[in-house]
């Protein structure tokens, strides 16, 4: 091989090193843009939730069966319109502990999910305070 030869190989060969490391770095800085941006809108969804329809919106009947998980009561609302996603109900749910008993509720598409999950655990605490009072 001539000098020359040698001399345009290494300069290929360091201008693809480069690129691929240039792309490396581009590609690394695009997952973490979307990360960071998606991880910011759930955390926002799940810390301060928006309703799905500006007031007066629509009222809308959901009945909890017994032994219905929180994951389905989730669906049955996201199905409903009620709530954008069911991963943000359940996280919310867990955080803040909330409890969902069955029953059948009431609900208006101008509700937060917090508002919602709110009712459902007040229900369970008001049924909880009529059974002791019941029970004395």
């Amino acid at each position: 091989m001539s000098r020359t030869t040698r001399e345009i190989n290494l300069i290929t060969t360091t201008i693809i090193s480069l690129s691929g490391k240039l792309l490396f770095f581009a590609l690394v800085l695009f997952l973490l843009y979307e990360g960071i941006t998606r991880g910011y809108h759930i955390g926002y969804e799940i810390f301060s939730p928006t309703a799905m329809e500006e007031a007066p919106g629509t009222d809308k009947e959901i009945v909890i069966e017994e032994g219905e998980s929180l994951s389905d009561v989730a669906a049955k609302m996201e199905e409903e319109g009620l709530i954008s996603s069911r991963m943000i109900f359940v996280i919310q749910a867990k955080i803040y502990e909330y409890e969902i008993h069955p029953g059948t509720y009431q609900f208006n598409t101008s509700e937060t999910s917090k508002d919602m999950l709110r009712e459902l655990d007040e229900a369970a605490s008001a049924e909880k305070a009529a059974e002791e009072s019941g029970s004395e």
